[in-house]
């Protein structure tokens, strides 16, 4: 069969075989590469099953992309085959503020789907650092979040039904608009943070939430990570629950002030970023709250003054990452290891044996993140044209890893596990791996799905 002729078939113009398009789909922004055979731009859901159908009955690999702003390797086409762009099934189908629902397809960014909100009053809760670049697809299949999943949650906390193709071209709804059910198993919750390896979502409802009357930010510094990561122990356990709680150690501290020197930031010691949200007068008591509990163990604590002040400082955080390269142009940002997440009561461990890495294989790192859920994001970075350095990193990056395991964690917290991660899911699941194979096999028993993927 020409699967070329029969691609075009279903898309026309919108299929790409020429070696330079398809380069453009070989990677995301982790370090993981394949080359697809073909991709494909459906524009609805009886396209995407026509497409799966024909993969399905010549044993072709399909792997579903959304804006390729992945870190662990999920989009990448490792067994090549066909590579469906959803980013063309963009739009808001429905805004049922009633049922404070919405309908959208998977290639809609984030940051659209809330600037579409805003006027209702409502939002998309979980917010990764791409919100102006991710898929709300992307964020099912990764079950992302962000810095305000802390009160809020993660994605799966918010997809109510979901649309989705399976192996064999069938079209299945997950879910209904029932905000609760309790008939049958849970197909939403187990198709959201499969990675694509179960179906293709086409189409999704989601939960909506309004959006607070204010934000409080308060800004405390400490003389290391560890006792950071007391502080937010200590605020958790007198029962204040922050809406964000962020670290910034030293170096990235160090980033921020070369990206932005105007930053209202603590000149010394490592930062704790504490949001807190509600109505003017909640988020005041709460935030006075957290600075009585965190004032003896800081260097400094202070309130932001404005709502200016407090945007300019997260914007600069959701940067933080890519802006290393200010502190040093000749090394670059490595995405190994850097989503690691254990307990909260584990996170000064955490912290102290994340310092110890970094200085047993003598490379600089950065941690900060999401501390107040036990989300840190470790940011080695190299000289990528240095093998030492390279051999240094990933054996730095396969201790962070198992170190994350032993505390009681998990390898990844938001990122996925994609094919980056992929080896250490017997180490954190055991025997439990065995019965998502059996899961995998069930729904898709050619493993045509994104194969390569979560260790299945």
């Amino acid at each position: 069969m020409d699967i070329t002729a029969e691609l075009r078939k279903i898309v026309g113009l919108r299929l790409s075989v020429s070696p330079s398009e398809l380069y453009c789909y070989s990677s995301d922004a982790s370090q993981v590469k394949g080359m697809p055979d073909y991709v494909v731009r459906p524009k609805s859901t009886a396209e995407v099953s026509r497409i799966v159908r024909l993969a399905y009955e010549n044993n072709i690999p399909v792997t579903a992309r959304g804006a390729g702003t992945g870190l662990a390797g999920g989009a990448v086409p490792v067994r090549g085959g066909i590579v469906l762009d959803m980013s063309g099934m963009n739009r808001i189908l429905e805004i049922d503020i009633d049922n404070i629902q919405v309908m959208v397809e998977p290639g809609i960014i984030q940051d659209a789907l809330n600037d579409a909100l805003k006027p209702y009053g409502f939002f998309f809760p979980p917010n990764p650092g791409s919100s102006a670049m991710c898929t709300i697809g992307g964020m099912i299949a990764y079950n992302a979040s962000g810095m305000r999943c802390v009160k809020y949650g993660t994605t799966r906390n918010y997809v109510r039904d979901l649309e989705v193709v399976l192996a064999d071209g069938t079209i299945i709804h997950t879910g209904s608009k029932m905000l609760k059910s309790a008939a049958g198993y849970d197909l939403t919750q187990l198709i959201t943070g499969s990675e694509g390896t179960l179906g293709i979502v086409t189409k999704a409802s989601l939960k909506i939430a309004p959006l607070p009357k204010t934000r409080k930010l308060v800004i405390a510094s400490f003389e290391n990570a560890e006792i950071a990561g007391q502080a937010v122990v200590k605020t958790f356990s007198n029962g204040v629950i922050p809406s964000a709680c962020e670290i910034l150690d030293r170096v990235s501290l160090q980033v921020l002030r070369r990206y932005d020197p105007k930053l209202v930031l603590p000149s010394e010691g490592d930062v704790l970023l504490f949001e807190v949200d509600g109505t003017e007068s909640s988020a005041r008591e709460a935030a006075e709250q957290i600075m009585e509990i965190c004032s003896p163990l800081a260097l400094s604590i202070k309130l932001a003054e404005s709502e200016n002040e407090m945007a300019d400082i997260w914007a600069a955080r959701k940067l933080v990452g890519a802006a290393v390269s200010r502190l040093d142009p000749t090394k670059t940002r490595i995405y190994v290891g850097e989503d690691v997440g254990v307990p909260i009561k584990k996170v000064p461990e955490l912290l102290k044996k994340a310092q110890e890495i970094s200085e047993k294989f003598n490379l600089p790192a950065m941690k900060y993140g999401h501390i107040g859920d036990g989300n840190l994001h470790l940011a080695l970075f190299i000289d990528v044209l240095n093998r030492d350095e390279w051999d240094r990193l990933n054996k730095a990056a396969d201790l962070i890893h198992r170190t994350a395991i032993e505390l009681g964690g998990t390898v990844s917290s938001e990122h996925g596990v994609g094919a980056a991660r992929a080896e250490y899911m017997e180490a954190q699941w055991g025997s439990a791996l065995e019965v998502m194979r059996a899961i995998k096999k069930a729904l898709d028993p050619k493993g045509i799905l994104n194969p390569g993927k979560l260790g299945l």
